[in-house]
C-alpha cells in the first residue's frame, strides 16, 4: 500500500513539474510571438526605425526561450528555426532600406509559421496570411489583413490562408 502511495506521489510530482516547465516554455514562446507581431505591425505601418528596434527585441525573446525543456524533436526544430529567425532579425535590424527589411521579415515569418504549426504554443488564435503580390506569408494576431510586405501601398492585400486555434 505504501508503495502505491509513493508511486502516485512520484507521478504527481513529475507531471506537475512537466506542466510547469511546459507553461514556462509556452509563456516564453508566446513572448516571441508577441515580439514578432510588434515587428510585423511596424513594417505594415511603414515604420522602418521601429521595425529595426522590434527586430532586436525579437532576438532577445528568442534567446530567452528555455529550449532545453523541449522534447528532443521539438528541441531540434526550435534550434533550427531560432537560428533562422535570429539571422534574419539581425539582417532586418541593420538594414537601411525598408524593402530589405521586408525581405528579411519573410525569412523570419516562415520559421515562425513552421514553429507554431509544430509546437502549437499559441494562447490565442493566430492567422497565417498570404500576399499573392509578394508571394509571401506571415502571422497575424487579427483576422483582418495588415500586409507587412507592402505596408501602406497595399495594406489590405492578401488573404487568410490558415487559422491556428489557441492551444
Amino acid at each position: 500500500m505504501k508503495k502505491i502511495f509513493l508511486f502516485i506521489a512520484i507521478i504527481t510530482v513529475a507531471s506537475t513539474k512537466f506542466s510547469l516547465a511546459q507553461s514556462k516554455t509556452d509563456k516564453a514562446l508566446n513572448q516571441v510571438l508577441s515580439a514578432y507581431f510588434d515587428l510585423k505591425n511596424a513594417l505594415a505601418t511603414d515604420k522602418q526605425d521601429l521595425a529595426a528596434e522590434k527586430a532586436k527585441t525579437l532576438m532577445v525573446t528568442v534567446d530567452a526561450v528555455p529550449h532545453k525543456e523541449f522534447p528532443s524533436d521539438q528541441h531540434k526544430l526550435w534550434m533550427e528555426q531560432a537560428a533562422l529567425i535570429k539571422a534574419k532579425a539581425t539582417e532586418l535590424a541593420t538594414a537601411k532600406d525598408i524593402k530589405v527589411q521586408r525581405k528579411a521579415f519573410e525569412g523570419i515569418s516562415y520559421p515562425m509559421i513552421k514553429t507554431l504549426r509544430s509546437i502549437k504554443f499559441n494562447t490565442s488564435t493566430v492567422y497565417v496570411q498570404h500576399c499573392p503580390m509578394a508571394k509571401a506569408s506571415w502571422l497575424n494576431e487579427k483576422e483582418s489583413i495588415e500586409n507587412p510586405y507592402y505596408g501602406s501601398m497595399m495594406f489590405e492585400c492578401g488573404d487568410v490562408a490558415e487559422t491556428i486555434k489557441a492551444k
